[in-house]
């Protein structure tokens, strides 16, 4: 038996059962994996993989004519990217952990348990991808070898920091993987997904953006799914969720560690089953979307205290993109500024050209709580400001050069959570108590600002 997907598959599966063949496709297939390709004779490994490249191998240890121990042998010898999980008898486990020892990733015992398959699997891939991205990391990337620079036109950044997250979206684009972004309020995460979108092969289909955040219970299911006519009251005509809105695109997922614990589950039916219901209706729809979550909170913190469910957090965290806080690439605050300077002076009909020097100095110092958006913000209000043709001091938010002065004077190096508070109270005393106007001269959303406050 030989199977192999016309559209590419990161999975091979050989076994000399063509029944446990089926069975694993079946799973995987269900799990929300891609087809995988399929292989009943291992003398055939070594000339599928010549002709297609494949991130992982499930290989029963125990085969006529070729055994699993020989085959992970030559694989690891020509592709030693490509990870490996041997399937065992019982009684063959000395043996896998020997197969492990000459590279393999795992080991799964027969009968194959359909959890810890969909698990190992999950693992096996995500360390595939890890390696593939470190490996970007080597020899520091440049701009000169991505693929499709022009994608990246609307992000001002030369910081290397960056560069590294562009090379790792070219990586993830092409994929159909559901993705996760990481990152403070403000970075630019919303503008990542985007391209991540344009690369994608889903490209001509839609973009749909969710703020997760704006969501209440009751309103979860009739904005995601959609409802059926006369599904309650006041539902005069059938309505598509955004689920639908986004077939054959990408739904981006904007902070979604905001969903309550017990609407991630609905979330999370869909995602696996790619299926759904309307409200009020029996008929299931296809969900034909790729999932893009973000979050500005540390997800593994809130997947470890039980705020965010696990298995959701898996089937969103296949491939995986952090883009660094503004404070930690400084080389693009300046280059930021003077876009954002560009587009407020012609927005606002004003000729200012430049940037002081010694504003200059204030921006490079400012620690940015509220990231590319703060720095925006401050630039708009600046050039409002301003009388001149160069922006100066005197047109500066006095609590930015305030907190600049004492960030640069400090003895004693302030943990970021607390210079952070401090920063906050003093917009939010500066706006006059006002928490959405303070929000807004921050760059955060007012639900952001309000539990930076209680912590």
């Amino acid at each position: 038996m030989e199977f192999i997907p016309e559209k590419d598959t990161p999975i091979l599966v050989v076994d000399d059962d063509p029944g446990l063949l089926l069975s694993i496709r079946s799973v995987l297939v269900s799990a929300g994996f891609p087809d995988p390709g399929l292989v009943s004779d291992g003398r055939k490994v070594m000339g599928v993989l010549k002709e297609r490249c494949f991130q992982l191998l499930l290989l029963d240890l125990l085969m006529p004519h070729v055994t699993g121990m020989e085959l992970i042998e030559q694989v690891k010898r020509h592709y030693p990217d490509t990870e490996c999980v041997i399937i065992t008898a019982l009684d063959e486990v000395d043996s896998a952990v020997q197969a492990m020892r000459f590279g393999a990733f795992d080991y799964l015992v027969k009968p194959v348990e359909p959890e810890r398959l969909i698990i190992t699997v999950k693992n096996a891939l995500e360390r595939n991808n890890l390696r593939l991205n470190l490996s970007l990391y080597q020899g520091m990337p440049t701009r000169a070898v991505l693929k499709n620079p022009e994608a990246f036109r609307e992000m001002v950044a030369v910081d290397e920091t960056m560069t590294r997250v562009f090379h790792q979206v070219e990586t993830c684009a092409p994929t159909d993987y559901s993705l996760l972004v990481t990152g403070e309020t403000g970075v630019g995460k919303d503008m990542v997904a985007r391209i991540v979108h344009r690369l994608s092969r889903r490209s001509d289909g839609p973009f749909v953006a969710v703020n997760m955040a704006s969501f209440s219970r009751t309103l979860f299911e009739d904005e995601l799914f959609g409802h059926a006519r006369g599904a309650f009251t006041g539902a005069l005509s059938e309505r598509k969720g955004f689920f639908e809105e986004a077939r054959g695109g990408s739904l981006f997922l904007d902070e979604i560690t905001e969903l309550e614990r017990d609407l991630q589950g609905k979330l999370l039916r869909v995602i696996e089953e790619k299926e759904l219901y309307r409200l009020g209706s029996t008929r299931a729809r296809d969900a034909d979307v790729r999932i893009i979550g973000s979050t500005n909170r540390d997800i593994f913190e809130e997947v470890r205290e039980e705020r965010f469910r696990r298995d959701l957090f898996h089937r969103l965290n296949i491939c995986h993109i952090h883009i660094p806080a503004l404070r930690e690439r400084k080389k693009d605050i300046l280059p930021l500024a003077r876009h954002f300077l560009k587009r407020h002076a012609e927005k606002n009909k004003k000729e200012i050209f430049s940037i002081a020097p010694e504003m200059e100095r204030v921006l490079e110092k400012y620690p940015f709580p509220g990231n590319v958006r703060e720095l925006e913000n401050i630039i708009a209000a600046s050039v409002i400001a301003e009388k001149g043709k160069s922006l100066t001091l005197s047109s500066v938010p006095r609590e930015v050069v305030s907190i600049a002065d004492s960030v640069h004077g400090m003895e004693e190096p302030l943990p970021l959570f607390e210079l952070e508070k401090r920063h906050i109270l003093r917009v939010l005393e500066s706006a006059g108590g006002n928490r959405t106007r303070a929000a807004r001269i921050l760059g955060i959303g007012l639900r952001t600002l309000q539990r930076k406050l209680r912590n």
